[in-house]
């Protein structure tokens, strides 16, 4: 089967853009994926379209990725719509790479974009009530419960209410502190780190620096997560064109990356106390198999931070440390710029911004930049193989999908 590498990334600005629309956004990240190749839409045989959330914000339900991808020069091609919750960009990718690994096409185009700020606040924070299953709210309810019995918020934290989702990462966080003794003040270091590589990020959503205390001194959404630690809800598009070993002659111009493995898997009914289980760890080993590598090959790391929290377990599930050790990898700055392995050189979600179909190819853009060399001020001296880790939705006690690549220069 043939090398696939990826030729062209492009990526807009994530951030509150209420006067842009879905098809300006695909067209913005296109072109800059388009021109970054050296390839003009006719090359393209293939198209994967991620989105979640114009059928509820504006009631395009069907045929998105036709609509938007028509006026940019994509006709008589397979399109192909793909929602898959916040792990759509990556699965796009993951969905191009297996078409070329297929023989199936020799250039493919994914490209991830969402619109979620919209006039009607209500409207915008309903998007998130399909990420599991609408007819088991009480019993998700009573499982998020279950997870964190034995650790209480001190009362003078108590907050909650403001997020499903951030509810439910409070209460992952409060079980992984009360059985590996992870901190509070470990979460804040993951949030104020990810602040200080977003200040070198010009597309990203917040680029202000934040200290530890400051974090921990932020509103609390859900002990204990203050808003900081938190991913905002985001506008933005980001793209990449891929191709097979033989077309590379195709884009002399171009500076390949390639995807040494794409991963994609679905949860699981496994136990609470079956970290070793998480859908996320298996998917990074097969990867890690399949590319003929391990954790310790990895020169940097673009990992799902929806929450600090959910950072410090990443790392875990990616092997840069034992289980339960990942707030201790964080607090020694292991995974900051100039540490063992950099993670979210970019800001991450709680910084570069989550708009949720676009997110794991914001990530690949990421990954691209700092393996070609072209990262800027964020660079990760001599970066040679990075790793991407992008989750979605949520079923019993971890993410419903979730998404790992593998690049190398």
């Amino acid at each position: 089967m043939s090398m696939v590498f990826i030729v062209g990334v492009g990526m807009t600005p994530f951030g509150r853009f209420l006067e842009s629309s879905v098809k300006s956004l695909a067209r913005s990240a296109v072109q800059q994926a388009l021109k970054d190749a050296g390839a003009t839409p006719e090359q393209v045989d293939v198209a994967f379209f991620a989105n979640t959330t114009q059928g509820a914000l504006e009631g395009q339900l069907m045929i998105g990725g036709q609509i938007a991808l028509r006026p940019i020069g994509f006709q008589n091609i397979p399109i192909a719509n793909i929602e898959n919750a916040c792990a759509s960009g990556a699965t796009a990718l993951h969905l191009a790479h297996a078409y070329i690994k297929a023989g199936l096409a020799e250039v493919a185009l994914a490209v991830g974009v969402v619109k979620m700020y919209s006039t009607d606040k209500a409207r915008s924070a309903s998007i998130f009530n399909g990420g599991w299953d609408v007819h088991e709210v009480d019993a998700i309810a009573a499982t998020l419960r279950s997870i964190s019995a034995g650790l209480e918020a001190p009362p003078e934290r108590e907050a909650g209410g403001n997020s499903i989702f951030m509810d439910l990462y409070a209460s992952l966080a409060k079980a992984h502190m009360r059985d590996y003794g992870t901190t509070e003040r470990q979460l804040a270091v993951v949030a104020s780190k990810n602040h200080a590589h977003s200040t070198m990020n010009p597309l990203s959503q917040y680029r202000n620096a934040m200290s530890v205390e400051q974090v921990l001194g932020a509103r609390v959404i859900a002990w204990p997560l203050t808003l900081p630690m938190c991913a905002p809800i985001s506008d933005g598009a980001a793209a990449a064109i891929l191709c097979s070993e033989t077309a590379l002659k195709r884009f002399p111009a171009a500076r390949p990356v390639r995807v040494h493995a794409s991963v994609l898997a679905s949860g699981s009914d496994r136990a609470p106390a079956e970290p070793e289980r998480h859908i996320c760890r298996l998917a990074a080993t097969k990867a890690y198999e399949m590319a003929g590598m391990g954790p310790e090959d990895m020169s940097v790391a673009e990992v799902h931070d929806a929450s600090a929290f959910a950072e410090i377990v990443q790392t875990e599930n990616l092997g840069f440390c034992e289980l339960g050790q990942g707030g201790w990898l964080a607090e020694h700055r292991q995974t900051a710029l100039g540490g063992r392995i950099p993670v979210n050189p970019s800001g991450g979600l709680e910084c570069k911004g989550h708009p949720i179909g676009a997110t794991g190819l914001g990530q690949i853009h990421e990954l691209t930049l700092q393996l070609r060399g072209e990262a800027g001020a964020r660079q990760v001296e001599n970066a040679r193989l990075g790793i991407a880790e992008n989750g979605g939705g949520f079923l019993g006690v971890e993410e419903a999908a979730a998404c790992v690549t593998l690049l190398g220069a």
